[in-house]
């Protein structure tokens, strides 16, 4: 099979398994790994494999920048302990028992690592997925998570693969020193990066030129801490981090909306690439197995997915009774949750697209041109136990939250509601100078006073939970007549354009100002 006619099939199936389970209903995970899984039966796609350093280096970068550009640096901040702790310990913790288990099993203690590796990150992904109804500092604190444990999880990975093809060797100060220049050097890459990423972007007035470096950003930040042997992954987190800190100061409402046409779309079609090949690997690794490895493996992803859940659970309650005894700060009391809420984080561990690039990534031969061993055994059980913790959680998770009967979060409509209501009002008090300073006529001074004052009247309204209130429903009726209004000049260039009247230059111009209106009467009712 050629690489044009995959990349249509890809493309093909992704579309496939979106449509399905948004008429299902069912997660878009659950779906993508059946498709993924018939699309793999198909012998052409069985005989092409990925370089194994092509998924975690082309696919890891971009999925990483996008999370850190939209997680919350408040709420991490405010659960960094918590963060920190569940991506390095709980790591380390979850591989060292699986490894363990993995080698009762019959592994190395080489390979039995290596899988311990790949199945002990949670994945930001899967969590988004299936965790839409949780609390926003819950889910913060798991994509948070799910962010840095990748940078702990690849350096277990890499020493692991080093000590089974003899490059590495394992004492307690070289395991020391690999943290520390992964952290350390990961975060100095990451921060040099991002002051690169904003020099730049103040610099340059065109959009697509100031997207090309956002795009170059996650390679290079990735490419430059393993060229120093540093964790990558913390270097794109910690870049991306910076960045959407200081974005809104520096980059122009032109360069965003560009920005958020490309962004979602990429990693949108690269999560659902990564979900198919779970699918696909699972059949090649499976006719790669002998009848007693495949019984092997199959105990083993079941022991390994019950494993991850304990480990977990257990750590999850452990470490926060042990803080209670530590730490008794007002501050602190504030931040404790219950159990029940905690039972939630416990079942939301998710193993996602990060495992199964981890495992790809496994190199095929050793230096001495003999096969890694058991890499077909260390796939097909990744891969399992991807599936298992995303059919058998993902599907527990929905009724774990009724259980816990966890409060509505209103957080960000409360904040949103503060954010436009001071906004308009202290633009409104800025006015009189503002148009002085510009000359502008009486007339539009007064025009635009009456729509703020409209708009600061349903804002209030809307903040109160008065959907009713006279004034949002003038504002809705004057949001439904604009856009009939922009529907009907559409129409009318569209005509124009037809008639030869107009070139498709204008049209695609004037197309992009009312799209550009559009998108602003809409976003409200979208989000």
């Amino acid at each position: 099979m050629h690489a044009l006619e995959l990349v249509v099939l890809l493309g093909a199936a992704l579309l496939v398994g979106h449509v399905l389970a948004r008429r299902s209903g069912i997660a878009p995970p659950l779906v993508l790994l059946a498709v993924g899984a018939l699309v793999g039966l198909i012998p052409a796609v069985r005989q092409m494999q990925l370089p194994p350093e092509v998924v975690l280096l082309l696919f890891l970068p971009v999925l990483l920048y996008w999370e850190s550009l939209t997680t919350s640096m408040r709420e991490i901040r405010n659960n960094l302990r918590g963060i920190v702790l569940m991506s390095t310990l709980l790591v380390i913790a979850t591989a060292g028992t699986v490894a363990v288990a993995a080698h009762a099993l019959g592994l190395p203690w080489g390979p039995a690592w290596v899988l311990g590796a790949a199945v002990a990150p949670t994945d930001a992904t899967a969590v988004g997925a299936f965790a839409k109804s949780l609390p926003r500092r819950q889910v913060t604190v798991l994509r948070g998570e799910s962010l840095i444990n990748d940078g702990t999880a690849l350096v277990v990975f890499g020493l692991a693969v080093g000590i089974t093809v003899g490059e590495e060797h394992f004492s307690v100060p070289h395991v020391s020193a690999l943290f520390l220049l992964a952290y350390g050097g990961g975060a100095a890459v990451g921060a040099l990066v991002a002051w690169v990423n904003m020099n730049l972007r103040r610099r340059l007035d065109d959009p697509l030129l100031g997207n090309l470096v956002m795009i170059l950003a996650p390679f290079t930040a990735y490419l430059l801490a393993e060229f120093i042997h540093a964790s990558g992954v913390v270097a794109v987190v910690v870049s991306g981090l910076i960045m959407a800190y200081v974005a809104p100061r520096i980059i122009r409402a032109e360069h965003r909306r560009q920005a958020m046409a490309v962004w979602p779309l990429a990693t949108f079609i690269i999560n659902g690439i990564l979900f198919l090949l779970v699918g696909v690997e699972i059949q090649y690794a499976l006719r790669h197995l002998s009848r007693s490895d495949l019984g092997t493996a199959l105990i083993a992803i079941g022991l390994i997915s019950v494993l991850l859940v304990a480990v977990r659970f257990a750590f999850l309650f452990a470490s926060a009774y042990l803080i209670r005894l530590i730490d008794r700060r007002p501050k602190q009391r504030l931040l404790r949750i219950d159990n029940r809420t905690r039972t939630v984080s416990g079942v939301a561990g998710f193993r996602g697209a990060v495992s199964l690039a981890v495992a790809l990534s496994v190199p095929v031969l050793l230096d001495s041109g003999a096969p890694f061993p058991d890499r077909d055994f260390i796939v097909f059980v990744t891969s399992g136990v991807i599936v298992v913790t995303l059919v058998v959680q993902g599907l527990l998770l929905p009724r774990i939250v009724r259980w816990a009967r966890i409060p509505r979060d209103t957080s960000v409509d409360e904040e949103r509601s503060l954010a436009e209501t001071l906004a308009t009002e202290e633009a409104m008090a800025a006015l009189p100078e503002i148009a002085a300073d510009l000359g502008s006529d009486p007339e539009v001074v007064d025009w635009a006073r009456q729509e703020y004052e409209a708009n600061l009247a349903a804002v209030r309204a809307e903040g109160a939970g008065t959907a009713d209130d006279p004034a949002v429903r003038r504002s809705r009726d004057h949001a439904a007549l604009r856009l009939a209004l922009i529907d009907h000049k559409r129409a009318t260039v569209v005509r124009l354009r037809d008639e030869r009247r107009i070139d498709d230059t204008v049209l695609r111009r004037l197309q992009a100002s009312l799209d550009d209106e559009e998108v602003r009467l809409t976003a409200r009712e979208v989000e």
